[in-house]
């Protein structure tokens, strides 16, 4: 990979709101992190390793935070299945501002049903659906960024 693939990739991830995206391929790894857009300035770190000098180490186990919600809210909405964002981008529910949601909480959808839009690098890719259910929860605010494999339907597919 060279300087200006790199160079395109961190305007990329800045344009595109996220706020970590990490590249690793046979010889390198790339991480870009960004700033919080409230900052006003975007900081980005860009770290080149030969995977060869990486040392493997385990992860570190996580404590359990009050946070954390309770395990029968867990079971509830584990026997839902979660429908993930495939690219980067920002998340739009209509096909244009004047036009109704795609789907609605409630809404019955099948596979190839068109969910909602993401918007990368201005081409506009339709998210289609690949199971059948009903629309449970929309996790993703219209018009907002987000990235790869982060969650943006629940569906109940009974």
């Amino acid at each position: 990979m060279d300087i200006k693939e790199i160079q395109s990739l961190i305007k990329f991830v800045a344009k595109s709101g996220a706020s970590e995206v990490k590249l690793e391929t046979e010889d390198i790894k790339i991480t870009i992190r960004t700033g919080p857009a409230s900052s006003g300035t975007d900081t980005t770190y860009v770290q080149q390793i030969p995977m060869q000098a990486q040392p493997v180490t385990a992860p570190a186990p996580v404590a359990a935070t009050p946070d954390a919600p309770a395990p029968e809210a867990a079971d509830e909405e584990s026997k839902y299945i979660t429908i993930k964002s495939p690219i980067i981008g920002t998340f739009y529910r209509k096909p244009s501002p004047d036009k109704p949601a795609f789907v609605e909480v409630g809404a019955s959808i099948a596979p190839g049903d068109v969910l909602c839009v993401i918007e990368a690098m201005k081409l506009f890719n339709d998210i289609e659906s690949e199971v059948s259910g009903k629309i449970v929860k929309v996790l993703v605010e219209d018009s907002s960024p987000v990235e790869f494999d982060q969650p943006l339907f629940l569906v109940d597919p009974s």
